[in-house]
């Protein structure tokens, strides 16, 4: 394992790379721009985000030689041992429209632990960060969760259900987000996962929910969360697994434990048909 001082020194060069790759974005963002589909008509990706991520590409190797990158764009180069998780553009749908919700987010790992993230968010100015040394902070200044609020006075940030989510779930998909917008207080969509739980990590808001997720959209907010205070489930056929941020689906929340109607949701929707009592243990969920 790596000291504190190591860790900041990895989250300092993780912050350059984000600037380097963020800051041109901002340059063309709402200037007009083409873009392309990955897996289907939903799922579009921007040469901005190819470009992005060569530029952090490039910073981070030049840094620390010792590295593997893990990338939306590129998937893993290199064989070091400080394994980063790079996403360019989280929210590219919203950067190709002109809409404001989007973020360059960097995670760095060192045996298989989380060590240092990075969420920049260019149009807003905001760099969300933390490592081991100093915790989390945003534009240097500390953050910490809302860590009081109850289920009926929370807020839920989540992009569930989408059209992934359907596909999977059917049905079922709906009738969650139904009990979803009986259970809290309000249920809001960014349209990037990493700004859901960098704001939950500001105490902006209480609570994200994730299925069917990659480790470069969530690595970076997973870190800063739990620096900040508050707690990442990882989930895998609806049980809580580890490493939590290499898992498919995920609660998020400020408190020390997940709120009921995420857990039961979770676990209804993502455990295996033919297990009807895979129920989470609340020492799992920190209850």
């Amino acid at each position: 394992m790596i000291t504190p001082t190591q860790s900041a020194q990895l989250r300092r060069v993780a912050e350059n790379a984000a600037r380097i790759a963020g800051d041109p974005l901002l340059d063309v963002f709402r200037s007009g721009m083409g873009y392309s589909y990955k897996r289907d008509r939903h799922d579009i990706v921007t040469e901005h985000d190819r470009a992005s991520e060569a530029r952090i590409i490039a910073e981070i190797t030049t840094a620390v030689p010792d590295s593997t990158i893990v990338g939306e764009e590129g998937g893993e180069t290199g064989q070091g041992r400080v394994r980063w998780y790079v996403d360019p553009i989280d929210g590219t749908s919203n950067f190709a429209r002109g809409i404001a919700n989007w973020c360059v987010s960097i995670a760095a790992a060192v045996d298989g632990e989380l060590v240092a993230g990075v969420i920049y968010d260019p149009v807003a100015g905001n760099m969300f960060a933390a490592d081991r040394e100093h915790g989390a902070s945003l534009n240097t200044r500390p953050i910490a969760v809302n860590a009081e609020a109850e289920e009926e006075r929370a807020v839920l940030l989540t992009g569930f259900p989408n059209n992934k989510h359907l596909r999977l779930f059917g049905r079922q998909a709906l009738y969650a987000h139904e009990e979803l917008l009986d259970a809290f207080l309000a249920i809001r969509t960014l349209g990037s996962g990493a700004l859901n739980l960098a704001h939950v990590a500001a105490g902006w808001a209480d609570a994200v929910i994730g299925f069917r997720t990659n480790s470069w959209d969530v690595g970076a907010g997973a870190f800063i969360l739990e620096q900040a205070g508050g707690r990442y489930f990882g989930f895998r056929d609806g049980a809580p697994a580890t490493p939590a941020f290499l898992m498919p689906d995920y609660i998020a929340v400020g408190r020390a434990s997940a709120y009921p109607s995420l857990q039961a949701i979770m676990t209804r929707l993502t455990r295996p048909a033919h297990d009807e009592h895979n129920e989470p243990s609340k020492e799992a969920l920190g209850s």
